[in-house]
Order: C-alpha cells, then structure tokens, then sequence
C-alpha cells in the first residue's frame, strides 16, 4: 500500500475535521433505534491551513467525484454498533483514500499489436462481412 507523503500530517489535519453522529442503519437490533452511532466526518479541503496549495490542487483533482461543490469531503462509516469504532474505521478510510490520492500513477507505455493479433483481426472483420454478404438477396 502507498504512504501518504511525509508533508501530510493526519494527526495535524484532526484537528481540522467536522465529525456529527447520527442513527445509524447498520447491524444492533433495537441499539440502532435508541444510540447515535453512525459517524460522518467532513474535512474542508479548500479551507485547510495544514495542507499546501499543491497537495490541496492534488487532493481536488484526483478526488473531485468525491467532493462537494464547496470542496468538503464528506465520509461516513456505520458498519460498527459503537460511535468509537465507527469514527476509527472513517479515519482509517480517510487515510486510505488520502494514499490513493497521492499514489503515483504508472505511465503507459505505447505498444505496437502484434502481427499475429492485427492478422486475426482481419481475417476475423473478413469472415463476418462474408456472413453478411451471404444474407443480403440476389
């Protein structure tokens, strides 16, 4: 798994996150009617002090279906019956999309078919037209 670069501290940034508790649909029987423990966590990023320019202009461009319009990036997690672990386990996906934001991308290099590939695929266009010349009327 890919590291969040060193410049980001996620303990720093804490600081700056918005969370709210609401019921939950999850698993808990009648717990999930009377406890709050559906956790969303929203972090501004256009806002942020903690972040530069750069890793903001990163984190907006490869994150930005997941963005509101005002640049907030809103999670939620209620997978759990505690509110505790459900704030764990939005920070842990927090930091996992963080990674995948900042993730080196593998340039692709340009590949020529091979004769072989490029062969079979003519001879396959040939076969289908002369199916379809066979069904037109004389």
């Amino acid at each position: 798994m890919t590291k969040i670069p060193a410049r980001i501290n996620i303990l720093l940034l804490a600081k700056e996150f918005e969370f709210t508790a609401s019921r939950s649909d999850g698993p808990g029987g009648q717990n999930v009617n009377k406890v709050n423990s559906k956790v969303t966590m929203k972090f501004d990023v256009t806002q942020s002090k903690i972040l530069s320019d750069e890793d903001k202009a990163i984190i907006c461009k490869r994150l930005a279906s997941s963005l509101t319009k005002e640049g907030v990036l809103v999670m939620s997690s209620q997978s759990e019956r505690s509110q505790l672990q459900n704030k764990e386990a939005v920070l842990l996906k927090f930091e996992k999309l963080l990674a995948k934001a900042f993730e080196r991308r593998k340039v692709r290099k340009a590949t020529k078919p091979s004769k072989g590939s490029v062969q079979e695929r003519i001879t396959s266009k040939k076969r289908i037209s002369e199916k379809k010349k066979w069904r037109q009327k004389p």
